[in-house]
């Protein structure tokens, strides 16, 4: 049984232009899938519509369906609100690629984990405190009582992401969906994030769905491939057989141009 099943999934405009079309694939308990494409391919819309976040003006059909042990099993893409509230951040959590903007900038850090650990969790007082200082050491985040009093402006980029992976994970969900968790972050930096997210991912034994445009990235956290180009699916497979063997020209031309960027890094770096 598949932890999220995505079949016909189709991101369409009031105009009735179609930006995802006829998208299908699944994620096991457990599994990482990756969702790889250019700027434009579809790739956060298809994060907005299985969270229940689409803007105006955007309609999704097809099924999306959530199933998570414990939970009835839930079309997300007609789930109403008051459904995906409940669910956000219980069975599934997002990390967004810019923490900057995905953190209230006039909330502390403390406060702002705090917050789906009191509603989802019920927790309070000194029980909440410890969980909160749990949260963010569990993302390896030194000094989590300072961070905690810290607003997301007084803090590096590197520790602001980690500040929202420690929100997303805090009430431990199912799946975790990451939309271009490391891009604002330098290479260094986005190294020890891709390290985090592999050591947690494997700790907590949740799912991933991993967005982005740089292959060689997702390749680094992921088991399983699908390729978008313009809102359709290209290509789809193990990691492994899409890096060595893509049989699409689109994913060649990826494929060839993770290799010369990380071959100019290399050189770069020696």
């Amino acid at each position: 049984m598949s932890l999220l099943d995505v079949s016909g999934l189709t991101i369409r405009t009031d105009t009735g232009r179609a930006l995802v079309s006829d998208l299908s694939f699944a994620v096991e308990p457990g599994g990482r899938l990756g969702l790889i494409g250019e700027s434009g391919s579809g790739k956060s819309l298809t994060t907005l519509a299985l969270m229940g976040l689409l803007p105006p003006g955007l309609t999704a059909s097809g099924r999306a369906v959530l199933d998570v042990p414990g939970l009835p099993p839930t079309d997300v893409v007609s789930a109403g609100e008051s459904r995906m509230r409940a669910l956000r951040g219980r069975a599934v959590s997002v990390v967004f690629q810019e923490p900057l903007t995905a953190l209230d900038p006039l909330m502390r850090v403390g406060r702002q984990i705090a917050g789906p650990l009191r509603r989802r969790r019920g927790l309070r007082g000194t029980e909440l405190r410890r969980a909160v200082a749990a949260a963010l050491d569990r993302v390896r985040l030194p000094e989590p009582d300072r961070i905690a009093r810290a607003f997301p402006h007084e803090i590096s980029g590197g520790q602001r992401q980690r500040v929202a992976l420690a929100m997303a994970l805090a009430c431990e969900p199912a799946l975790l969906i990451a939309d271009e968790p490391t891009t604002a972050l330098d290479v260094t930096v986005q190294a020890d994030m891709l390290r985090l997210l592999n050591e947690l991912i494997a700790e907590e034994d949740m799912a991933l769905l991993f967005v982005s445009h740089d292959l060689a990235v997702v390749s680094g956290v992921t088991d399983r491939l699908v390729v978008l180009k313009d809102g359709r699916t290209v290509e789809s497979g193990s990691t492994a057989d899409i890096l060595h063997h893509p049989r699409q020209p689109y994913t060649q031309s990826l494929v060839a141009s993770a290799r010369a960027f990380q071959e100019a890094l290399e050189r770069i770096t020696r």
